[in-house]
C-alpha cells in the first residue's frame, strides 16, 4: 500500500518468516549455527528458546533453507496443542506414514511408534536423515508428550540416532523440559535468543529496508532509539512499529520517519 511512496519493492516489516529478511545478529547467527550443527552432526535433540517475537520461527525457516532436501526429511509441527497420541500421529503422517487410523478410539500408541520407527529406518536405509521440528512447544499441556518425545530418541543404531529432534518455544519451555529429567539430559545443544540491543535494533531496521529495495535511509537517526525504546528490542514489535511508521508517514507525505512519527505510530498500536 505504501511501497510506491517510499520506492520499495516489498514491504520490509511484515511479520512473516521470510528468510530473505533474516538479520544475522551475533546471537541469531550463533543460534543458527547451533541448529545446523545439531542436525548435520546428528546430535539427537536440540532446544531453542526465546521470548515471543524474537525470531525463532524465522530461524527455523532459515535452517530449512540450509538443509539439502535430497539428504534431509523434515517433519514440522507448528501447533503442538494436542494430545500425546494426536501428536505422534501428526509426526507419523508428516514423515509419510499412510493408512493410520483416524478415530481416536482406534489410535494405539504402539502402532504409531512402530510406524514412526519404520519411517525413520526407511529414511536411514535410503541414505536420508530425519529431522522432527516442533515449534511453540511451551504451549504443550499434556506432560505425556514429553515422555513420548523422549521415547523417539530410543530409535537409534549403535553409532547414531535415527532422527534429530528440534524443540522451539518461549522461556517456560526450559522448565517444562527440566521436569522430565531423562529427556532434559538428552538435549545435546541449547540456545536462548534474547531481544536485540540498541545497536542490533538500528542495524535490523536498516537491513530490512535495504532488502525491500530502499535506495536511502527511511528512518532518521533520532527515530531509531525511540523504536528501540518502544519495542524493547523484540523483532516482532519492531516490525509492527516500523510498518505503522511507513504507513502513517506515507499518509502525511513525510520525507523520512522522525521520532515524532514513531511516537504517533506507536500510540496508534496501543490497545
Amino acid at each position: 500500500m505504501y511501497e510506491s511512496y517510499w520506492e520499495l519493492t516489498a514491504k520490509p516489516f511484515e511479520n512473516t518468516p521470510d528468510p530473505r529478511f533474516f538479520y544475522t545478529s551475533s546471537q541469531h547467527e550463533e543460534a543458527l549455527q547451533r541448529l545446523v550443527y545439531g542436525v548435520r552432526e546428528n546430535k539427537g535433540a536440540v532446544m531453542l528458546t526465546g521470548v515471543f517475537g524474537c525470531g525463532k520461527t524465522l530461524l527455523s525457516q532459515v535452517l530449512l533453507s540450509e538443509l539439502d532436501r535430497d539428504v534431509y526429511r523434515v517433519a514440522i509441527i507448528t501447533n503442538p496443542m494436542m494430545s500425546a497420541l494426536e501428536l505422534l500421529r501428526s509426526i507419523a503422517t508428516r514423515l509419510g506414514a499412510v493408512d493410520l487410523p483416524n478415530r481416536k478410539s482406534e489410535i494405539l500408541k504402539d502402532v504409531l511408534l512402530d510406524s514412526i520407527q519404520d519411517m525413520l529406518m526407511g529414511n536411514y536405509t535410503d541414505g536420508k536423515q530425519t529431522v522432527i521440528l516442533i515449534d511453540e512447544m511451551h504451549a504443550i499441556e499434556d506432560k505425556m508428550i514429553f515422555e513420548d518425545l523422549r521415547m523417539l530418541m530410543n530409535f537409534q543404531l549403535q553409532d547414531r540416532f535415527l532422527c534429530t529432534l528440534i524443540f522451539m518455544g518461549q522461556p517456560e519451555l526450559k522448565k517444562q523440559i527440566e521436569l522430565n529429567k531423562q529427556l532434559n539430559q538428552r538435549i545435546a545443544i541449547r540456545y536462548h535468543v534474547q531481544p536485540f540491543n540498541i545497536e542490533d535494533t538500528i542495524a535490523y531496521v536498516s537491513h530490512r529496508v535495504k532488502i525491500a529495495g530502499a535506495a536511502r535511509q527511511l528512518f532518521d537517526k533520532a527515530s531509531l532509539p525511540v523504536i528501540f525504546q518502544k519495542s524493547g528490542g523484540i523483532p516482532r514489535r519492531i516490525n509492527q512499529i516500523c510498518d505503522m511508521c511507513l504507513f502513517v508517514g506515507s499518509a502525511q507525505n513525510a520525507k523520512v520517519v522522525t521520532s515524532a512519527l514513531v511516537e504517533e505510530a506507536s500510540k496508534s498500536l496501543e490497545g
